[in-house]
């Protein structure tokens, strides 16, 4: 695979992770108003559930967040050590 289309698909997936990353959070978030909410209700099937849902989700989180800080510096490493910059200009130029 080329440089450049190696680099595209790495950036891709950064972004991708930062997507799944941000989705987790909301789904956090969401979990932390039906607990807050259930607290005045009372509901025993949601006060059952609700901690591990959130735990399990909070763990997905974590792992989302050390793969993805492990994958950007690859791709850094990646364009630093393949000189990408480079690489773009001079594909730019030969797109004229």
């Amino acid at each position: 695979m080329d440089k450049l289309k190696k680099f595209g698909l790495m950036e891709k997936i950064v972004h991708e992770l930062e997507d799944l990353k941000n989705s987790q959070q909301a789904i956090i978030t969401k979990l932390a108003k039906i607990e807050v909410d259930n607290i005045e209700l009372g509901d025993k099937r949601l006060e059952k559930d609700l901690p591990d849902m959130h735990q399990r989700v909070a763990d997905n989180l974590d792992t989302i967040v050390s793969i993805l800080e492990d994958f950007a510096n690859q791709t850094d490493t990646f364009s630093d050590k393949n000189n990408i910059a480079a690489l773009k200009e001079q594909d730019a130029i030969d797109k004229l």
